[in-house]
């Protein structure tokens, strides 16, 4: 891993990128490592574009300004690309991006100008299939831990574990793990 390995995740209010960044930061404590979690957005509503960064180090963060060259990029929602350059300062050499959608890859390219590495994973159909709700921030980190092994599988199964298992019950959670899971097995380039 990279001394600092950053993330910026675009979705919209209510799709759970605020509550996905802050897993996969926990995810990467429970690694021994500093973490960062922090979404940019105002009194938005349900639907409304967001902004969610983690930032994942070796050693100690020193930085608090928001992220403008991830080494990732998940897009939760595709209809943003549209509107809002979800691959800036995003580096074709060495950048990844992963967007939730049924469409190729080649299609995301294309709609995105951007030729670096490019994954899609079905992450909405997923959580509808188990959920019953959009809510695809649980497979959207499964499909990145798969192609960067940022954070280990058990790590986030941990962690939505200690977060959810309360509020959400044991048959909730164990879907949202399926998901992640399903995503992590998933994900294509």
């Amino acid at each position: 891993m990279k001394e600092v390995y950053e993330v910026r995740m675009h979705a919209r209010a209510g799709q759970g990128a605020k509550s996905g960044s802050q897993l996969l930061a926990e995810a990467a404590f429970k690694e021994g490592k500093w973490i960062q979690s922090f979404p940019e957005y105002g009194s938005e509503r349900r639907g409304a574009p967001t902004v969610s960064y983690t930032r994942i180090s070796d050693k100690r963060l020193r930085t608090h300004e928001p992220i403008v060259n991830p080494d990732a990029v998940l897009v939760f929602d595709p209809g943003l690309a549209r509107t809002i350059d979800v691959t800036s300062g995003l580096s074709e050499e060495s950048g990844i991006l992963i967007v939730n959608t049924t469409d190729s890859v080649d299609e995301v390219k294309k709609q995105t100008g951007f030729n670096g590495k490019v994954y899609t994973l079905d992450a909405t159909g997923i959580s509808l299939d188990l959920l019953h709700i959009d809510a695809p921030n649980v497979p959207m980190l499964g499909a990145l831990i798969k192609v960067t092994g940022i954070v280990k599988l058990e790590s986030l199964e941990e962690v939505i574990k200690e977060h959810f298992l309360e509020k959400l019950g044991e048959e909730k959670v164990n879907k949202n793990i399926e998901g992640l899971k399903r995503a992590y097995e998933e994900v294509s380039k």
